[in-house]
Order: structure tokens, then C-alpha cells, then sequence
């Protein structure tokens, strides 16, 4: 696929954005300086990144209890989410919702969820709504390999594929369900098969391949915006750390398991390709990286300047008013 210099340069520089800002939270963390606890996407960034970069700001995203890479691909800004890590009212749920509840009406990002599988429906109604007021809005829902075996998610794609709903389910295949391999968990071992079953197109993705991704991505969501219905991508990844923060995540994994994955770190992968066709230099990719540098201390400065939110707002957001 021949792709424009600015659109190459601004795949690697959200996947470093992703990967910067998961680093800084962990650092922050062990530091005792958030209280957030967080499940991290070190990793994964080819997958959010290659997606992500189809939608429009009015298009929807649902996403998982690994969440951060999911709320800032689609535009929610680093300020925003490091402020609501740190539980400060300038955090984008007000410091009340913290890693897994990150949300963002004017980003169009409809949330995380801690419950695995639940953001699923959440995607096929909010797909339904823009069918039924006849826009072209897509709707992009994440969701791990657990949650494929939830209830959920085959509901979410039966409704989609019998609607016809303008979605795209992404499976970030990562292997584990916390500490569950897929491989003892799933009969069948593919995800993207599923989709013969809801009457939509499936396909599985090298998810350390940011184009691959991309690609595929493109595909599924020029299908919904175009009215053709829903498809399933199923993108094989990793998670280099454990399931969250505190999980060294090497008692359930073998270690050359491990390596092996960690040796296709798609920053690395798509960084040699950039540089072997020549589209970028050195000095262009650490130029792109001193610009993270910069964004990600200016939201942990505006993170941590910020004010806890205020005690006698404790029930604001939470009870509907009486009309």
C-alpha cells in the first residue's frame, strides 16, 4: 500500500505516543505518585494506531479495561486521560473513573469498561443509532481474547450482522485472559472464523504489523461508513508486561514465548521499514520522539498541578435529575 510521508510518520508517531505514555504511567505508579493501578498496552500499539487512524472525530469507540491506547488513538487528549490517572478533576471523567473507566463525549469515545465483553453491545447500539438517524458514523469496539468467549460479544455480533450495523469488532488477540492461555481456553483457536456465523466478513491480522493493520482496518470501516454492515478483525498480539501492574507476567508464560514476541516490538518493525524505504532518516524518527518527549511531561505536569475533585461533588454525574 503506497502511503504519504505524512501519513507513515503519523502511524509511528501515535504508536510511540501509546507506548511513551504507558511507560510514564508505570514509572509514575511505582513512584507512588497516581493511584491508579493500570493494565498496560506495551506492545499492542500497532493495533489501536492502524485502526484508529480511519475514524473521524464523529465516528464512536468502545473499549476495554486496557484502555488508555484505545481513548488517545481516538483523539481524547494526553492531558485529559494522565489527569484522570492521577484522579484529578481535570481527568476526563472528572478523577472518577480512573484506567478502566476513561470517557469522552466529545471525542465521541464511549468508554471503557472493567467488565470484560460489556462494551460489546454498547458498540452495536451506538452502530443502531447512527443507522436509525441515517448518518454515515462507524463504530469501532475493542475487545480482548476473554471476552470472545463471553456472552456478549456473540450477542453484540448477532444483533450487528442481523442489522446489518455500521461496526467493527477488533479482537486484540493478546493470548491471555490474564493469566488463561488461549490456547486452553478457546475451542477452534481463531476469533475472525466466528464471523461466518453473524453474516459479516472476518479476518485474521499480524497485530505487530501496523500496516497489515491498517489495511485491514481501512477495509472494515469504508465497508460500515458505505452501508455494507460489520465485519471482525482478529489482530495477533502481545502484551510485553503482565496482565496489569504488579504482574511480572512470567510464572504462566514461557520465557522464550516471551522473547520471541518482544523481538517483533512493532515500533521497532515498522521503525526499519520506514528507514529501508527511505521514507524517513534517524534524525527524523528522534525528532518525532523529542515531541512525545515534550507531550508527555506536559501531561504529567498538568496531571499532577491539578486539583483533586471536590468533596461536596461527590454525587454530581451520578443520579439523573428529576425533569
Amino acid at each position: 500500500m503506497e502511503l504519504a510521508r505524512e501519513t507513515l510518520v503519523a502511524l509511528y508517531r501515535n504508536m510511540l505516543l501509546l507506548r511513551r505514555f504507558e511507560e510514564s504511567v508505570s514509572q509514575a505508579y511505582y513512584e507512588g505518585r497516581t493511584p491508579a493501578m493500570a493494565h498496560l498496552y506495551i506492545g499492542e500499539e500497532a493495533v489501536a494506531t492502524g485502526v484508529c487512524a480511519h475514524l473521524r472525530r464523529s465516528d464512536y469507540v468502545t473499549s476495554t479495561h486496557r484502555s488508555h491506547a484505545h481513548a488517545l488513538s481516538k483523539g481524547v487528549r494526553p492531558r485529559r486521560v494522565m489527569a484522570e490517572l492521577f484522579a484529578r478533576a481535570t481527568g476526563c471523567s472528572g478523577g472518577r473513573g480512573g484506567s478502566m473507566h476513561l470517557f469522552s463525549a466529545e471525542d465521541n469515545y464511549l468508554g471503557s469498561s472493567g467488565i470484560v465483553g460489556a462494551n460489546l453491545p454498547i458498540g452495536a447500539g451506538a452502530a443502531f443509532s447512527s443507522k436509525y438517524r441515517g448518518t454515515d458514523q462507524v463504530t469501532v469496539s475493542f475487545f480482548g481474547d476473554g471476552a470472545a468467549n463471553t456472552g456478549a460479544f456473540h450477542e453484540a455480533m448477532n444483533l450487528a450482522g442481523l442489522w446489518q450495523l455500521p461496526v467493527v469488532f477488533v479482537c486484540e488477540n493478546n493470548l491471555y485472559a490474564t493469566q488463561m492461555s488461549f490456547l486452553k481456553a478457546t475451542a477452534g483457536q481463531n476469533v475472525a472464523i466466528r464471523a461466518q456465523g453473524y453474516a459479516m466478513p472476518g479476518a485474521q491480522v499480524d497485530g505487530q504489523d501496523v500496516m497489515a493493520v491498517y489495511e485491514a482496518a481501512g477495509e472494515a470501516v469504508a465497508r460500515a461508513r458505505s452501508g455494507g454492515g460489520p465485519s471482525l478483525l482478529e489482530c495477533k498480539t502481545y502484551r510485553f508486561g503482565g496482565h496489569a501492574i504488579g504482574d511480572p507476567g512470567d510464572t504462566y508464560r514461557p520465557p522464550e514465548e516471551v522473547a520471541e514476541w518482544k523481538g517483533r516490538d512493532p515500533l521497532t518493525l515498522f521503525a526499519r521499514q520506514l528507514l529501508a524505504a527511505g521514507e524517513v532518516d534517524q534524525a527524523a524518527l528522534d525528532g518525532v520522539a523529542q515531541e512525545i518527549e515534550t507531550v508527555i511531561q506536559d501531561a504529567l505536569d498538568f496531571a499532577e498541578s491539578s486539583p483533586f475533585p471536590a468533596p461536596e461533588d461527590v454525587a454530581t454525574k451520578v443520579f439523573a435529575s428529576a425533569v
